[in-house]
C-alpha cells in the first residue's frame, strides 16, 4: 500500500512539473562558408551547421515562425530553412543581389533590397509570386518595417537616402537625406521613430514617423583612442522597453550603448574584429554580435545598468559571420 501511494505521488508530481522548454537558438549566417551556424542559447555552443546557398547574409523568420529565410546573394534567391529539421526545404527567386530581407508582420510578404537593380522587391512567400517592385535610390541596402505594417524604409547606399514607402500603395512617399552610406534601419517598439545607421558617416539619423517624417536628430560616435575612419555605424538593435539602443561600429571593434530617449552615447563595449550585426535574446538580457574578421560571435550580458554590461563569451562560428537572429 505504501509503495502504491508513493508511486501515485511521483506520478502526480511529474504531471504537475512544467515541461522543460527548448533552449533558445541563435542563427548566424557565414558569408564565406555558405552556412548558417546554430548556437544553443543555454550552453552558448554551436550545436549545428546548416549548408545554404552562396553568400548568405540577412535572415528573417516567417511570420508564423516555422521557417528561417536566408538571403543568398550569389544565388539570387532566398533559402528557406525548416526550423524543425534544420534543412533547406525550398528556395524563392529574389531578383538581383538580395542583401537585406524583412518579413511583413501581418502578411506573407518578404521585402528584398535588390542592390544591383535599385529596387525593393515584394514577394509573397506562400504563393511564391512577386507582388511588386518599388523603385528606390542607387544601391538599396537596409530595410525596416514598422510594427503596424504601414511603413517600409529602404536605404540607398550611393544616394545617401532613406526612402519611406507606404505599404498600402507600395510607393515611396518620402525621401530623406541621411549620412553617407546608410546601412541599417530599426523602428522603435511603438513605431514612432526609425533609426538609420550610416556606415561612412559613422552616424545614426532619427526619423520622426508620426508627423513630419523628417530627421529630428543625428547621433555621432567618437571612440577614445580609435581612428575616426574606423568608426562605421552598421547594424543596430533597440530594446523593447525604450531604454537602450546598441549600434555596431564596424572596424572600430566596438558596440555603442545609446540612451533611446536622450540619444546620449553611454558607453562603448569592446567586441571582436569588424562587428557587423546584432541581436538580443528573448528576455533582452544578452546581446549577440557577429564579428566578420575574427569569425566569432561575442555574447554580452546587458542586464542592469550600463556599468554592469560585459562580454562573457566569444563563440567561434564560420568565416565572415554577417547576420544574426534569435528564434522567437
Amino acid at each position: 500500500m505504501i509503495k502504491q501511494n508513493t508511486l501515485c505521488l511521483v506520478l502526480v508530481v511529474l504531471v504537475l512539473l512544467p515541461m522543460s522548454a527548448q533552449a533558445e537558438r541563435i542563427f548566424v549566417s557565414n558569408e564565406k562558408d555558405n552556412t548558417v551556424s546554430v548556437i544553443d542559447g543555454d550552453t552558448l555552443e554551436v550545436i549545428d551547421t546548416v549548408p545554404v546557398g552562396r553568400r548568405p547574409r540577412a535572415m528573417a523568420f516567417s511570420s508564423e515562425g516555422s521557417e528561417l529565410f536566408v538571403a543568398v546573394g550569389d544565388d539570387e534567391a532566398i533559402d528557406m530553412i525548416d526550423l524543425e529539421t534544420l534543412k533547406v526545404v525550398r528556395s524563392l527567386a529574389s531578383g538581383e543581389d538580395p542583401e537585406v530581407i524583412r518579413v511583413d508582420p501581418h502578411r506573407p510578404y518578404v521585402y528584398v533590397s535588390n542592390e544591383d537593380d535599385n529596387i525593393v522587391s515584394v514577394l509573397d512567400y506562400e504563393k511564391r509570386t512577386r507582388v511588386s517592385q518599388i523603385p528606390v535610390g542607387v544601391e538599396p541596402e537596409g530595410l525596416g518595417v514598422s510594427p503596424d505594417g504601414q511603413w517600409l524604409i529602404a536605404t540607398s547606399e550611393t544616394s545617401n537616402m532613406a526612402h519611406i514607402i507606404d505599404l498600402e500603395t507600395m510607393e515611396a512617399t518620402y525621401h530623406r537625406l541621411v549620412g553617407a552610406r546608410p546601412r541599417h534601419v530599426e523602428f522603435t517598439e511603438d513605431g514612432s521613430q526609425a533609426w538609420v545607421s550610416a556606415e561612412i558617416a559613422g552616424t545614426v539619423a532619427i526619423i520622426d514617423m508620426q508627423e513630419t517624417f523628417e530627421v529630428i536628430h543625428t547621433i555621432d560616435f567618437e571612440v577614445p583612442g580609435v581612428p575616426r575612419e574606423t568608426v562605421q555605424a552598421v547594424g543596430m538593435v533597440l530594446t523593447s522597453d525604450g531604454r537602450y539602443a546598441f549600434v555596431a561600429l564596424g572596424p572600430s571593434n566596438r558596440v555603442a550603448v545609446v540612451d533611446q530617449q536622450s540619444y546620449e552615447v553611454l558607453d562603448y563595449l569592446l567586441v571582436g574584429q569588424r562587428v557587423w550585426h546584432l541581436a538580443l535574446n528573448g528576455d533582452e538580457s544578452r546581446l549577440f554580435t557577429t564579428n566578420g574578421v575574427s569569425g566569432d560571435v561575442t555574447v554580452i550580458q546587458v542586464e542592469g545598468e550600463v556599468d554592469d554590461f560585459e562580454a562573457i563569451r566569444s563563440i567561434p562560428v564560420g568565416r565572415f559571420p554577417w547576420g544574426v537572429v534569435v528564434e522567437p
